[in-house]
């Protein structure tokens, strides 16, 4: 049986040549662990503060990666490993979150984009009915970010946020939002539409286990080899209370009205949106 990964290493190069590293890799990945490794190292290497940052944090963000079989790779998109500080982040890219969605097999479309002025006329939060035309290239500023989904069983959503609205949200979730190694500096674009994907997932769309995951462990720096232990160092009030994400779960998880019924008296504040958003849903599907 191999040890454990040892942290006293020169270099992050030296720390994922560990046998029981590459083994534990080789194990998820099979032949896809060498070059999956190797991406990890040359990224490293290219980022001065994350070539200096914990090993471990390293070593745990790769493993979620892995875990959720999304490449690391910043050409991609799919998920990062950011550095804070001195330890290293794990991050999804919108198309990180396209991509579980699209193996959950309960979406029959999903897309993020931006919205520019030339394009854009009106949004309606109530109807959620949208005036643009997305048929012209965009031109001149962008003036928001728009999520769209629709379900198997027909439900779908829309959901647009304005530049003002995800600069807030950013500023709010990331003490490291002005920094200039912060991905809100030199990828505006790619976090905001991770943030609108995101939000609209976790509120309205059906999660799978997979999901779940990503959403619970991003931008956070992942305290064991299992995920199970996260910090959002970046932001604290990013924690989320433990009593809230279970009925969520049970809220998504339900397949009839009668099932919702019985825990209509449990359903907080801040889920209430959510509980009628998947009672309507189950309605229309009968």
């Amino acid at each position: 049986m191999e040890n454990t990964p040892v942290k006293q290493q020169n270099t992050i190069k030296s720390f994922f040549e560990q046998e029981s590293v590459k083994n534990r890799f080789q194990e998820m990945l099979g032949k896809k662990a060498t070059p999956f490794l190797a991406s990890i190292v040359q990224i490293t290497a290219n980022n001065s503060m994350l070539k200096n940052a914990d090993p471990i944090s390293i070593y745990n963000s790769a493993l979620m990666a892995a875990t959720l079989d999304l490449p690391i790779n910043q050409n991609l998109g799919f998920a990062y490993i950011v550095p804070y500080g001195k330890a290293a982040q794990f991050q999804i890219g919108w198309k990180g979150m396209v991509q579980l969605a699209q193996r959950s097999g309960q979406y029959t479309a999903i897309n993020v984009i931006e919205v520019y002025e030339n394009q854009f006329e009106s949004f309606n939060t109530l109807t959620e009915e949208m005036k643009a035309d997305f048929s012209i290239p965009g031109e001149g500023k962008v003036v928001g970010y728009v999520a769209y989904f629709r379900l198997i069983n027909g439900f779908e959503k829309t959901s647009f946020w304005t530049i003002d609205k995800v600069t807030k949200h950013g500023k709010k979730y990331s003490k490291s939002f002005n920094g200039s190694s912060s991905p809100w500096q030199s990828s505006f674009d790619e976090m905001a539409k991770k943030t609108v994907l995101k939000s609209t997932l976790s509120k309205w769309g059906i999660l799978s286990i997979e999901m779940q995951t990503a959403v619970r462990v991003d931008q956070a720096v992942i305290k064991d080899d299992l995920g199970n232990e996260v910090e959002y160092i970046d932001h604290e009030e990013m924690k989320p209370d433990p009593k809230i994400e279970r009925m969520k779960a049970l809220i998504e998880s339900a397949t009839s009205t009668i099932e919702l019924d019985g825990y209509s008296a449990d359903v907080p504040a801040e889920l209430q949106e959510e509980f009628q958003d998947k009672y309507m849903s189950l309605l229309d599907a009968k």
